[in-house]
């Protein structure tokens, strides 16, 4: 099946979510309300002759000011038994970003949400165990947000100071081995 074609019946299935559809070199997007996206991504999921079974990807984008709705979510989907893909955007406003997480329908969507949240500060309701992977715990802001200090608040991180010393500790010891 074309991919405008499960687009299409994604349309067709959830008409009151789907908020627009885009068609380039073959590939399909399809951008949805966030409020049914585990019902729509079980869905597609559990559809046989649909079967997307592989969450290739899942990322956060952040539009800032271009749109109306500032967040993305977007999940890369694949079906392993007949070979074909779709990509949904699902939309998260800036004044309450959080969507739920899809981890019951792909396992692992875990770690991909754990990320989006790290970089974006994008919360998945319902996460089994949402926390940052990538940065420290005690770590300020989001790192890919466009709002983010391009030159990254190092030097302002609690941490940064201990790390130094750590740093520097270790080649002392390996110039005296």
């Amino acid at each position: 099946m074309e991919p405008v074609q499960i687009a299409q019946r994604l349309k067709e299935k959830f008409p009151s979510d789907v908020v627009g559809m885009a068609e380039y070199r073959s590939q399909a997007s399809v951008t949805v309300k966030r409020d049914n996206i585990v019902d729509i991504a079980r869905w597609l999921h559990d559809e046989p002759d649909l079967s997307l079974d592989l969450l290739r990807d899942l990322c956060g984008v952040d539009y800032a000011d271009s749109r109306d709705v500032r967040f993305a979510v977007v999940y890369q989907m694949y079906s392993v038994k007949h070979n074909h893909l779709l990509r949904v955007y699902a939309q998260v406003p800036a004044d309450d970003p959080q969507i739920d997480t899809v981890t019951p329908v792909w396992e692992g969507a875990n770690w991909h949400e754990r990320e989006c949240y790290d970089m974006f500060g994008i919360t998945f309701k319902g996460h089994p165990d949402l926390r940052r992977i990538l940065l420290p715990e005690d770590w300020e802001g989001h790192p890919l947000r466009k709002d983010y200090p391009a030159e990254g608040p190092e030097k302002e991180w609690a941490g940064y100071q201990a790390l130094l010393e750590k740093s520097e500790r270790l080649k002392e010891f390996e110039w005296n081995r």
